[in-house]
């Protein structure tokens, strides 16, 4: 794979047309040549849907021909085309697909780091799920929140929902898991949300616990078979639990993942944390904007952060907006929210 560009117009040093006037927006000619055109296809999209989502999004002209890319456009935005095309083309060559979302998922890498290496991020296979769908990361934060999980045994994942901080705590268990490096899966959740006490609600334990559960199986299911994951749940191996039934116990060869951590009290967040037994690993997931606790009561996952930034062992991965993976209004709706939030505040 090549890639050669060049500038056209003509423009002299301080960008001004050689006959004197108004300056004209410099334009930038690259051609991207792929080695392996097999894949070229699957990289352009249906009709070119990818390209013309790139095109969408960057503002740039992208011309298929062969076995190349034709690029023209503002220099830093054919700069980041160019990124985008031959990372996505590595990836492809290392046999993991490419959707419409990917692409969109990779310009958000590069506009948010243009020195990111799109390849790096996506080729990180964290899980392949029994209907053959990997798992990868879609954004630089992620990249560096599985490096963490992977690092550390102790790791918090903060910021909006949609960002993947769950879902890929729970891919990585259940590799864990599937690899043998640890015994068991436990997954715990606060059970008191909304100012909802589980007493006040109708029906037996299982009926009051189960909705707050939900979302964690329903996570599961996508990377296990439904019997496959009713068996290890039955056998134990994986627990889903609200966060109340771990209190005395210890956690040894486990992965643990405590998740909608922001609704933890002081007391709980502690408890939970002292849980953690030898050959074991935590992850713990929340949004601290979104507290659901009694005015007034101080969030355990807030005071983690302050009593643990900065202790061995422990990694805090912060996620932001640009980070979410859903779909895109999602990424709007969070934006929207927190400049009004501002405006309330200021």
């Amino acid at each position: 794979m090549s890639w050669r560009g060049s500038r056209g117009g003509s423009i002299s040093s301080d960008g001004v047309p050689a006959g004197g006037g108004k300056a004209l927006p410099e334009t930038r000619n690259d051609v991207v040549r792929f080695e392996d055109p097999s894949v070229l296809p699957e990289l352009f999209g249906i009709h070119d849907a990818h390209l013309r989502t790139l095109e969408g999004s960057l503002g740039v002209a992208i011309r298929p021909g062969g076995n190349e890319a034709h690029l023209s456009g503002d220099p830093i935005q054919v700069e980041l085309a160019g990124k985008v095309l031959t990372g996505l083309y590595r990836v492809l060559r290392r046999g993991i697909p490419v959707t419409g979302n990917d692409v969109a998922a990779a310009v958000r890498v590069v506009t948010n780091d243009r020195g990111a290496d799109v390849s790096e991020v996506f080729q990180d296979v964290v899980f392949k799920s029994s209907r053959n769908r990997m798992i990868t990361p879609k954004s630089v934060a992620q990249k560096r929140y599985l490096d963490a999980i992977r690092d550390c045994d102790i790791v918090f994942g903060v910021g909006p929902a949609g960002t993947g901080k769950t879902f890929l705590a729970m891919a990585m268990a259940v590799g864990f898991l599937l690899r043998k490096e640890v015994k068991r899966i436990v997954l715990a959740r606060p059970a008191v949300e909304a100012g909802e006490k589980l007493g006040f609600l109708p029906g037996d334990m299982a009926d009051k616990v189960n909705p707050y559960l939900r979302p964690l199986h329903d996570a599961l299911y996508t990377m296990l078979e439904y019997e496959q994951a009713a068996k290890l749940m039955e056998r134990g191996t994986i627990e889903v639990a609200p966060l109340a039934f771990m209190r005395g116990r210890t956690l040894n060869d486990s992965f643990v993942i405590l998740d909608e951590a922001q609704n933890t009290t002081s007391e709980q967040m502690k408890m939970f944390l002292t849980r953690i037994g030898f050959g074991s690993k935590a992850v713990i997931t929340g949004d601290i904007t979104q507290t659901d606790l009694p005015s007034g009561r101080v969030s355990g996952l807030n005071e983690a952060i302050a009593i643990l930034d900065g202790v061995d062992g422990i990694r805090f991965c912060r996620f932001s907006d640009i980070d979410v993976v859903r779909h895109p209004i999602v990424q709007e709706i969070i934006k929207a929210y927190e400049r009004f939030e501002k405006r309330q505040q200021g």
